[in-house]
């Protein structure tokens, strides 16, 4: 009898177990969110500063209000120029996460958003923003690893609004995978290396499709 597990109670181990998921901590997996980033324009520039003022201007209240995708998400996916052919940009799934500490519940919701299923952008959304994006890295692997067309590297993101984690999953004689260091928002110049980064995917997804 196959057993199914629901998307929001999926692990790690899971993972491995089901499909020899391994990760790697080797340096040369992953390089495309270390070198040869683009730079970023003037223009660009000031649209994250915008995002940064934003952001918190809401944390003065302590809440998010279910704003990511809205202030910090969409924003990013357009200067990476993810809304445009040959992405596309789908919500695949949601999820329902909770959390209770000190007798307080916090409740979220995970959003997929799949472009050329080949990168992936995985939104935690809740009032607060208490859900570490390593909350969503099973949830988002999980899709990946789903994906029919294993001949290419898939790309992934997971964040909170604030904090952002990317992601390689590579099919070779079992699926390996590796992630980037945590970026903060507000910290040091990270949401311009987010920007950058995603470019940097965005460029690369985009000549697989065209190599088809």
């Amino acid at each position: 009898m196959v057993k199914t597990i629901p998307a929001e109670k999926i692990t790690l181990y899971d993972l491995e177990q089901r499909f020899s998921l391994q990760q790697t901590e080797d340096k040369s997996f992953f390089p495309e969110w270390q070198t040869d980033l683009p730079n970023l324009t003037e223009a660009e520039q000031q649209r994250l500063e915008r995002v940064r003022a934003v952001v918190a201007n809401l944390e003065r209240r302590s809440v998010l209000e279910n704003t990511v995708k809205l202030a910090v998400v969409a924003p990013l996916l357009d200067l990476s120029g993810l809304f445009l052919p040959p992405f596309y940009v789908s919500t695949e799934d949601s999820v329902e996460i909770e959390a209770t500490d000190e007798s307080i519940v916090v409740r979220g919701r995970i959003d997929v958003l799949v472009l050329k299923e080949q990168l992936w952008v995985l939104v935690i959304e809740s009032k607060r923003a208490e859900f570490s994006p390593k909350v969503g890295i099973p949830q988002i692997l999980s899709y990946m690893l789903a994906v029919p067309n294993q001949n290419f590297p898939l790309y992934g993101l997971v964040t909170n609004g604030t904090d952002f984690i990317f992601l390689k999953l590579k099919f070779q004689d079992v699926p390996r995978y590796a992630k980037s260091r945590q970026f903060v928002l507000g910290q040091d110049h990270d949401l311009d290396w987010v920007l950058q980064i995603l470019k940097q995917l965005a460029a690369i997804v985009g000549n697989h499709v065209k190599a088809r």
